[in-house]
């Protein structure tokens, strides 16, 4: 795109500065609750005591539905991350930023998320009785995302729907390499394609989650505004999520070894449903792409009409935060104070863990995006 068609476009196509998508606010908030779930039910359910997250196999289903909400989680949080990029990148331009400072910004953002990983998420995870600086995690993943996804902002969208559509194919591919775990390629090979000890969040599969949330923001925040039929936003996120749904739907049942990494023992099986997220496998990547714009504009549809997500949207301000300070939470109370029993309980008490978590957790979320609103401090921001 030349520099005449990026001014055009910055100077009809970007909403003013201080408009906010409640609706992704709400949606990310969701992801964000859904997560603690996901986390809450790790501490407390004793399923984790023989459960291989690479391999995972449920003998029920409360226990199958209460792991599988977590699946939406990080497709969600990276595909909003590259839409937000997106929407701030072409806000600083619109401000006359230049695209060099610009790309500066989301630099040291990026890097401040993997600081961020290594610092402190890695060992909050074991309630800080060790520094772990030899792992990657989702944290490190989205910030190096964010960097890639700045870099091609002002492509055309279908461009980057390009990439992202490359990443998808041939990511499956890359999979067939042989490679020695005990060996020194086994940080290439995971940091990039393969989940192991180094990380379970590869950058290929999960850049193209970030590649095409940048994609759909070009839609959700500049072409379809309601502006020319109400609802546009809604129904179009609604029908383009539920079209990637159906093809996931094929890709499972015919997709053969390509899509999926494990077969499945029938349709509306467990084994289904859970198709292979670490790494994703093709078929997971559609299916949780689609599901990601489905909500979307399920929750834009119902935000036009009620405000009965608007909670939600307190922990969506602030997921980094949310995020960082549930986890340690969990971990001191289960593994370091032994308040709770270590993988102790089951669906039941892993709900109820959720829920008391909720509670300590919404007044620190209401608190400290009060303190975002109010203080521009550089690290705040990066919060």
């Amino acid at each position: 795109m030349t520099a005449a068609k990026v001014t055009d476009a910055l100077k009809g196509a970007v909403p003013p500065p201080k408009l906010r998508f409640t609706f992704i606010d709400e949606f990310r908030g969701l992801i964000g609750v859904m997560m603690a779930l996901g986390h809450a039910q790790y501490y407390m359910n004793s399923a984790w005591l023989s459960l291989d997250p690479i391999d995972p196999f449920f003998d029920n289903t409360p226990q199958f539905l209460i792991r599988y909400m977590g699946y939406l989680c990080a497709p969600g949080f990276l595909m909003m991350n590259g839409a937000m990029t997106y929407w701030a990148f072409m806000r600083r331009r619109k401000r006359g930023i230049t695209r060099g400072r610009a790309i500066l910004d989301f630099v040291e953002r990026g890097v401040f998320l993997v600081l961020v990983q290594w610092l402190w998420v890695n060992a909050a995870w074991s309630g800080f009785d060790r520094l772990r600086l030899d792992h990657m995690g989702i944290i490190a993943t989205i910030g190096i995302s964010m960097l890639l996804v700045s870099l091609m902002v002002e492509w055309p969208w279908w461009r980057r729907g390009l990439v992202a559509l490359a990443c998808f194919l041939i990511h499956p591919l890359l999979l067939q390499i042989p490679y020695d775990h005990d060996s020194w390629i086994h940080v290439p090979m995971q940091f990039f394609i393969d989940s192991g000890d180094f990380t379970k969040y590869p950058l290929i599969p999960w850049f193209a989650f970030a590649c095409v949330g940048s994609v759909m923001a070009h839609f959700w925040f500049t072409v379809w505004t309601d502006s020319h039929r109400p609802d546009e936003r809604a129904y179009k996120s609604m029908g383009l999520g539920l079209a990637l749904v159906l093809a996931a739907l094929g890709l499972r049942d015919w997709g053969l070894a390509y899509a999926n990494l494990f077969p499945h023992e029938g349709w509306f099986t467990y084994s289904f449903f859970l198709v292979q997220k670490y790494p994703p496998s093709l078929c997971h990547q559609v299916w949780f792409a689609g599901a990601v714009i489905f909500m979307v504009g399920l929750f834009a549809w119902i935000d036009n009409r009620w405000p009965v997500l608007r909670p939600l949207a307190v922990v969506g301000k602030v997921p980094l935060f949310f995020y960082c300070i549930h986890i340690p939470l969990l971990a001191i109370v289960f593994r370091r104070l032994g308040w709770l029993p270590y993988h102790g309980g089951g669906v039941v008490e892993s709900l109820w863990t959720w829920v008391g978590l909720l509670v300590v957790m919404a007044p620190l979320a209401i608190w400290f995006g009060r303190v975002k609103a109010r203080n521009k401090s550089w690290f705040v921001r990066m919060i």
